[in-house]
């Protein structure tokens, strides 16, 4: 008799999740972004809210909340409701960097969130001045080689992924390089156009515009494979780096226990608009990035996976938490 009582209880749990489901959404979504309007993740993040909106007819907010690298966004989503009604839209940067470079990190991955997918994922540019004897990232090794320390990089800031794959270069490579933070991506890609530091690697198109005016040279991409947004850039491997392999990917995420029909709604509804060509053609003009809806469980080990190497990176450098 217990053993039917269990039954039809599972029973009826697994057809009221289908039931919400079905019947989702009933109001408004709000997705919660860390960074300002503008910015690869918001950017990436209107492009699917927009197109599931007019697909579907759904009400969906986007609530930019900057600040406090990240913390501030990300610790409302993990705060929130688990009743899919609070998303969070974050980067590599959130998960797979955050954790090892700043103490007190207010929230964590697996107890907090449900991964639901990978929207968009991107190269990084590897930048020098278009004056620089540096031509290739070969010359770049040989230059370190040489003069230990002598060849400066710029990020946006000492916790930041961009930081952390030049390291990654450099480790890789073998080479010593001259860190100097600014206060953004945009002043470290400016900060190579006056020459003021010799290389930094950024986002795509945040170089874009430097690049079109002649001031910066892109000397590789810091991606396993080519790009299809920039097919003629090398890759770090083909000039003599085997082991980087950095990108920032944008996905989505759930407070944790988002019951998981809902997480699949959102899936399956997201992937649909991601395959769509004049999406697909929107995040290649606008980020340089290739759409990708990778599945919850696959996207959640992904970003362990990555989180794994920049740990293993901060800690060869000697990057102490701040």
């Amino acid at each position: 008799m217990r053993a039917l009582i269990a039954t039809l209880f599972t029973v009826a749990l697994a057809l009221g999740f289908a039931a919400q489901a079905a019947d989702y959404p009933v109001k408004p979504i709000r997705v919660l972004v860390p960074y300002s309007p503008g910015g690869a993740v918001d950017t990436s993040t209107r492009i699917l809210t927009n197109k599931l909106v007019e697909r579907l007819g759904w009400t969906i907010i986007v609530d930019n909340r900057p600040g406090g690298n990240g913390f501030i966004a990300v610790g409302i989503a993990s705060r929130a409701n688990a009743d899919g009604y609070t998303l969070l839209s974050a980067h590599t940067g959130e998960f797979a960097v955050s954790p090892f470079v700043f103490k007190g990190v207010p929230f964590d991955l697996d107890r907090d969130f449900d991964t639901i997918t990978m929207l968009s994922d991107a190269p990084m540019a590897i930048v020098v001045n278009s004056k620089s004897p540096i031509g290739s990232l070969k010359d770049l090794i040989a230059m370190a080689k040489a003069k230990p320390g002598h060849i400066t990089f710029g990020s946006p800031g000492t916790g930041s992924v961009n930081r952390l794959a030049t390291e990654w270069l450099a480790v890789a490579a073998g080479i010593k390089l001259l860190h100097v933070p600014y206060k953004g991506g945009a002043p470290a890609v400016a900060a190579v156009a006056s020459n003021e530091v010799m290389l930094t690697i950024a986002a795509i198109p945040g170089v874009t515009p430097h690049l079109q005016a002649g001031r910066v040279r892109v000397i590789g991409v810091t991606t396993a494979k080519r790009s299809p947004q920039v097919p003629n850039f090398p890759t770090a491997q083909e000039g003599g780096v085997p082991e980087l392999d950095a990108s920032i990917w944008v996905g989505l995420f759930a407070p944790k226990g988002t019951p998981k029909s809902i997480v699949n709604r959102i899936y399956k509804e997201s992937v649909e608009v991601l395959k769509l060509p004049e999406v697909k053609a929107r995040y290649a003009s606008v980020a340089a990035a290739e759409t990708i809806g990778m599945p919850p469980a696959a996207f959640h080990t992904r970003v362990k996976k990555d989180a794994e190497r920049y740990k293993r990176i901060i800690q060869q450098v000697g990057i102490k938490p701040q």
